[in-house]
């Protein structure tokens, strides 16, 4: 089984305490016109921003995904495990994409669209870009030789 990249952590991390810093203010502000005290705003930020930190480590740690001969399995998930496969002869279209907070971190994201009714895409995050294209264009590969199967 194949592991994201570690500089995954410092963009899930960066969103962790960007919401930390939020709902820090939030509550600061709130407190400060209730009470005169603002000193609750930070206690927010302080323990939103350690339970996220465990959170991002814990995701990191449960995060696996494996190009099988004939889907791509995926394993993920903190408090609920969840397992994903992904047929190939379900398989409509592969994209890679890159986020700012991505870019910045020098990561891209691969999202395969699977035909279904719930969740019909399945994304692989925490990929170099090089990495992101290879995969992309294997998962394309492994759905065009897998095209003449039927799905059932």
């Amino acid at each position: 089984m194949e592991r994201l990249h570690p500089r995954v952590r410092f963009v899930w991390l960066s969103v962790v305490l960007l919401l930390a810093v939020v709902a820090g203010a939030v509550s600061a502000v709130a407190q400060y016109r209730f009470t005169g005290d603002w000193w609750v705003g930070v206690a927010v930020a302080v323990v939103v921003a350690g339970v996220g930190a465990t959170y991002t480590v814990l995701r990191y740690r449960a995060w696996r995904f494996e190009v099988q001969a004939d889907a791509l399995f995926i394993e993920r998930g903190v408090l609920t495990r969840i397992t994903t496969v992904a047929p190939f002869v379900r398989v409509q279209h592969v994209d890679s994409q890159r986020g700012p907070i991505a870019r910045l971190a020098g990561l891209a994201e691969v999202v395969v669209y699977t035909a279904g009714s719930r969740g019909a895409d399945v994304s692989i995050p925490g990929l170099t870009p090089d990495r992101a294209t290879a995969l992309r264009e294997r998962l394309r590969e492994l759905a065009i030789e897998s095209e003449s199967e039927d799905a059932v």
